[in-house]
């Protein structure tokens, strides 16, 4: 029987409209290209030319000798240290634009949120008494670049997790230094002939993931609110319906929102406006595109066109005039699909180029003519376009749950607190909470693990966090909506009616999971629910994980205390040793365990044995959804407000579910 690529109906329309139109897909390459599976499980070893070496059947060992251990720690503590440089070079690239606003050298672009200004200023030790903005964040731009190349001493976030965290850090000496620093040694220590014993290598990658989460991704989301203001509650659409067949039609599509948020500025123009007009068009429609896509829904309500996974299929509607990209998990594929209709891939990042695409750089001190440049390019191809077909599937949504704004709305301006949360979990209303993350992969069916975990989890009290392209599923299936409250526990919706919340919390980007290490934080310092992250009753889990970066999300969650649970297959399969170190090694050390399951079933079933295991040790009451009563019928009117839809901006098609 054949697997079934996605359970979105929307993707199933569109594979068969790219597929008429010759335009491939990666769930087309997949088919055809399949995994090597010694390297998929971590059997290879190409890190120098006598190889590569494969350790398959009487091969034991390397050409230089390593084990299978070495080498597949090797390969995990590597591809840790490239996710934690693609996050962390976003979060530098987000200081550096800090520091150019600062100085008054990025026109468009202004400080929005001064009052995370000054509170990160004091993060960072930055002295903000009766200074001037721009003196405020000149020094905090400062401060946050230096943590990149420090040497000594300790990254200056690190401070802000709990006390007992920081001391089991210091213990062990993962602590990290600089992030450059622990980045460059990552690579020093898996080149040939450098360091050979996979728990020595292990331990240094809980250290590299750490200046992800704590570190440049940290830094990242503090310097975005700063810059382009603290996400708030707002609603929005998702899916293919946002494309307008009468619009000209741009797609942001990448990680980094300084660009996007200027185009942003750019398309409610007059002039422009009066342009795309002057060519046919009724108007210009934005939308995005995986996480500079969640960046603008967050901040401006911008609606997402899809995950991962949808990046050729919204080229093969033939409604797209261009899809602007920077960088991390944009598909080479695009340009091809591009040259079957008339879009225009536009690369803007200095450090990505795509052949055969139209290369503009951003750089901030030209940032709004080259947004103009940009959007101009895109109305001029208006006329050019070849056929359109737009699949008749649309949902709404309610997005932007800071930590500032949960914290906020458990308590208002002057009481802000996680107290009634954690004694929400402590009388067992709320069970626990997850955060689901992650990517999309072709190897597993789109959409699937997302979906049915996010269902089963709220159904059984547990309250969902998410960012990334997990959460663009849920947006695309309904589940960020009031309505989704249908399928929550009684104890859980219970909770969510009172405070004001969906069970299902859009966070952000995936750079935004620094967000709910912030969470779990003032959890775990707000008192009831013990002192550090690893004793709250919590998971993470990436049912449809892909990329490098998955996994340094992945280890610096672990390495903060918490249970990781993993899906698609497992990167370290060829080494039992290193499997279990991942879950009994780590977790004897640092409180938190890795672990790799295809089943989103066994997902699952692990993560709530998991979260009862927690809620015994804390010694509070067991959870037993018999013991509250069945909620009311809940109208979304209870607790948000819909007048921020604007259904003459957004109208939800006949096809919506």
């Amino acid at each position: 029987m054949e697997k079934r690529r996605t359970v979105d109906p929307s993707v199933m329309e569109m594979l068969e409209r790219a597929r008429e139109q010759q335009i491939s897909t990666p769930f087309d390459r997949a088919e055809v290209t399949k995994p090597c599976p010694i390297g998929r499980e971590g059997a290879c070893c190409k890190h120098c030319f006598m190889g590569p070496c494969r350790l398959v059947g009487k091969t034991t060992v390397g050409i230089c000798g390593a084990t299978i251990d070495t080498i597949t720690a090797r390969n995990l503590t590597r591809a840790i240290a490239g996710g934690a440089a693609a996050h962390s070079d976003h979060g530098r690239s987000i200081a550096q634009t800090l520091l150019a606003v600062a100085e008054g050298k990025a026109p468009g672009l202004e400080i929005k949120d001064e009052t995370k200004l000054r509170r990160v200023a004091g993060y960072l030790g930055v002295e903000v008494g009766e200074r001037s903005k721009e003196d405020i964040a000149r020094d905090v731009a400062n401060v946050a670049l230096s943590d990149f190349g420090r040497q000594e001493g300790e990254l200056v976030n690190l401070k802000r997790a709990p006390p007992k965290r920081q001391e089991i850090w210091r213990k062990l000496g993962i602590a990290p230094r600089g992030i450059d620093r622990e980045i460059a040694e990552a690579m020093h220590r898996t080149c040939m002939g450098c360091d050979q014993d996979y728990e020595h290598l292990l331990m240094h990658a809980l250290t590299c993931s750490l200046t992800d989460g704590w570190g440049g991704s940290m830094l990242g989301t503090d310097i975005s609110d700063i810059l382009f203001g603290t996400p708030a509650p707002i609603a929005s659409t998702s899916n293919f319906g946002v494309i307008r067949p009468d619009e000209v039609n741009i797609i942001i599509h990448g990680h980094e929102p300084t660009l996007a948020e200027l185009i942003v500025a750019v398309v409610s123009d007059p002039e422009m406006l009066d342009y795309a007009r002057s060519k046919g068009a009724k108007g210009i429609n934005i939308m995005g595109m995986c996480c500079s896509g969640n960046e603008l829904l967050l901040r401006h309500g911008v609606p997402i066109a899809g995950n991962f996974l949808q990046q050729e299929l919204t080229i093969a509607t033939g409604a797209i005039e261009a899809m602007v990209v920077d960088y991390q998990c944009v598909m080479q594929a695009i340009q091809a699909a591009a040259e079957r209709t008339h879009t225009r891939i536009i690369t803007t990042s200095p450090k990505v180029k795509i052949t055969g695409a139209t290369h503009i750089p951003f750089e901030e001190h030209h940032g709004m003519d080259i947004a103009k440049q940009i959007v101009r390019m895109a109305i001029d191809n208006y006329p050019n376009r070849k056929g359109v077909h737009i699949p008749d599937f649309m949902d709404r949504m309610v997005v932007g749950f800071s930590h500032e704004y949960i914290a906020y709305m458990q308590g208002g301006v002057y009481r802000q607190s996680f107290r009634p949360l954690n004694d929400a979990v402590i009388a067992g209303r709320i069970r626990g909470a997850a955060a689901i993350v992650g990517c999309n992969n072709p190897g597993t069916t789109h959409d699937e693990g997302h979906i049915n975990l996010v269902k089963e989890l709220i159904k059984n009290d547990v309250l969902v966090v998410s960012t990334g392209c997990a959460a663009v599923a849920y947006a695309k299936h309904g589940l960020l909506t009031p309505e989704v409250m249908e399928y929550a526990g009684p104890g859980l919706k219970e909770v969510c009616q009172a405070i004001g919340i969906p069970p299902v919390l859009h966070m952000g980007s995936c750079i935004d999971n620094s967000r709910i290490l912030t969470v779990l934080t003032q959890m775990a310092t707000e008192g009831g629910l013990g002192e550090d992250i690893s004793d709250l009753p919590a998971v993470g889990i990436a049912p449809e994980w892909m990329s490098e970066k998955a996994l340094t999300i992945g280890a610096y969650a672990v390495a903060s205390g918490c249970y990781v649970l993993f899906g698609v297959g497992s990167p370290v399969k060829a080494s039992a040793a290193v499997t279990e170190f991942l879950s009994k090694g780590w977790e004897a050390k640092v409180g938190g365990k890795l672990e790799f399951e295809p089943d989103w079933r066994k997902i699952l079933e692990k993560s709530l044995a998991h979260i009862d295991a927690k809620r015994k040790a804390l010694k509070i009451a067991d959870y037993d959804p018999a013991r509250f009563a069945k909620s009311e019928s809940y109208a979304p009117a209870d607790y948000l407000d819909y007048k921020n839809f604007d259904e003459g901006l957004y109208t939800v098609k006949a096809g919506s579910k």
